[in-house]
């Protein structure tokens, strides 16, 4: 079990201050990284930036199809890609894909996934934010062997529209696996969104955002404890690519792949942009705001109109969370768009989006700590309610069909955390006491961050299947020191 106190204090960032979840006033970080450790590998500020197209993300299409059911093909294996210029990176696709295919599912329509793992190592695939049963939930310990391996993952879809991504989530493996490639993008659509008239097709765009590092060679180089080293920010697959876009409104579906690192996107002009949806799908309505802050696992739906710039203007998204001292401002760069042409655009962003569900009443309540030692010797532990991940433990039974509410707070002074709950969606009803109305968190959610110190209370009701799933805090590698839990819904 790979557990290390540097990886508290290094591995992620820590904010603090109640800054709200699309907003502003975080300050992050703890301490910045050794000289020796920095000047291992390829330096970041050396790569050229906007030198590489971004690439849309290849939909995959079904071998085969019935009145009810999409089925699929995938395999995991190894590939070399043009990740930093000049450079073949080895990397872990799905179908040869760095980062994995786009998978376009239908509300109400199952999809039923064969896996086939040609990797070294056992494999795990969790579609995360899916209601499934948890056969097909793609536990720690659910795994697919390596060099051959094969599971079969049936996803009813029974939930309405939703961002939905998939990645590895065997345990103590998940970190280095998705740090190598291990994601992919499952959009998940429905009668309500696609009726509103939002940007679509070409122009309904997922972004995988997340940040690497790599050795000399252009491989990439992974350690456990290696937050701060790893300051090449990856869009799409590529490291600091450039995107060509028409004068028109686009929808940017922004996924945060990383193991540790969250990201507050915006736009270097400072110009606003409309935030449509999150984790779960839409908002009720549609919501203007000047950037948005996504942790590990988080999702933001954005509709930016590039209507208001000339032809000829490029244009950051940016990463504007201050950094340590002594971090290079390279992980404050992270996409370049290019303006090349005008289009028609007949587009619309509606001012009501959707109608959320409405939240029943709670019959239970429940109370979860999240705690790494920040302050024994090496190895550190991490837990939720003072204990360490169990696969043969139950930590909480859930009668089927209750709606409960839980409180969860960070309980740490320097490190920071988020909260994913499987199976279910849940609302925000509070943020350090204070209620939630608007913006990103007003909206369906299945994964929360938490600063230092903060404490979020979640409503969720445990319906559609029963069985034996898992919570847990989605920055990787605190998940393998111990950061996970059972539930089971009986």
């Amino acid at each position: 079990m790979i557990k290390r106190r540097s990886l508290l204090l290094g591995g992620a960032v820590a904010a603090t201050g109640a800054a709200s979840a699309t907003g502003a006033g975080v300050l992050l970080l703890s301490a910045p990284p050794s000289s020796a450790a920095a000047a291992v590998g390829i330096d970041p500020g050396s790569i050229a930036k906007y030198v590489l197209k971004m690439p849309v993300l290849p939909d995959l299409r079904p071998h085969g199809a019935s009145i009810t059911t999409d089925y699929y093909r995938m395999t995991m294996e190894e590939a070399y890609r043009e990740v930093i210029p000049g450079f073949q990176t080895k990397v872990n696709t799905y179908n040869g894909h760095f980062p994995g295919p786009v998978i376009n599912a239908w509300s109400g329509r199952r999809v039923v996934i064969t896996q086939t793992n040609r990797l070294g190592v056992p494999t795990s695939v969790h579609l995360h934010g899916a209601h499934v049963p948890s056969s097909s939930d793609g536990g720690p310990m659910d795994l697919i062997a390596p060099g051959g391996g094969t599971k079969t993952y049936t996803y009813p879809n029974k939930q309405a529209h939703a961002n939905l991504w998939f990645h590895d989530h065997a345990h103590h493996l998940e970190s280095e696996t998705v740090f190598r490639g291990l994601t992919g993008t499952y959009l998940l659509r429905d009668e309500v969104e696609a009726r509103l008239g939002l940007p679509s097709g070409q122009y309904d765009i997922p972004l995988s955002v997340r940040d690497a590092r790599f050795d000399d060679s252009g491989q990439f180089l992974f350690q456990m404890d290696d937050f701060f080293n790893r300051q090449v920010v990856l869009t799409n697959g590529k490291a600091w690519p450039y995107f060509e876009v028409a004068a028109r409104k686009y929808r940017f579906r922004i996924f945060n792949t990383a193991n540790l690192r969250s990201f507050q996107f915006a736009l270097a002009d400072n110009s606003p942009f409309t935030l449509i949806g999150t984790d779960g799908g839409l908002l009720a309505a549609p919501y203007t705001t000047q950037s948005v802050l996504l942790s590990p696992g988080e999702r933001a739906d954005i509709v930016i109109d590039f209507s208001r710039y000339p032809v000829g203007t490029e244009l950051e998204l940016r990463n504007i969370i201050p950094q340590a001292p002594g971090t290079p401002p390279d992980v404050s760069q992270v996409l370049q768009f290019r303006v090349t042409r005008t289009e028609r655009d007949h587009s619309v962003v509606p001012a009501k989006l959707r109608t959320l569900p409405a939240l029943p009443p709670a019959t239970v309540e429940r109370s979860f700590s999240l705690l790494m030692d920040e302050s024994s010797p090496e190895p550190a532990w991490a837990y939720i309610n003072g204990k360490e991940y169990d696969p043969d433990r139950v930590d909480t039974t859930i009668a089927y069909d209750t709606t409960e509410i839980w409180t969860v707070t960070n309980a740490n002074k320097i490190a920071p955390h988020n909260f994913h709950i499987h199976l279910v969606q849940f609302r925000v009803l509070e943020r350090n006491g204070v209620a939630v109305t608007e913006g990103a968190e007003s909206g369906l959610k299945d994964t929360v961050f938490l600063r230092a110190g903060e404490t979020v209370k979640l409503q969720a009701t445990f319906t559609g299947y029963r069985g034996v799933y898992l919570y847990h805090c989605h920055l990787f590698d605190h998940a393998s020191m111990g950061m996970m839990a059972q539930m089971e819904v009986v």
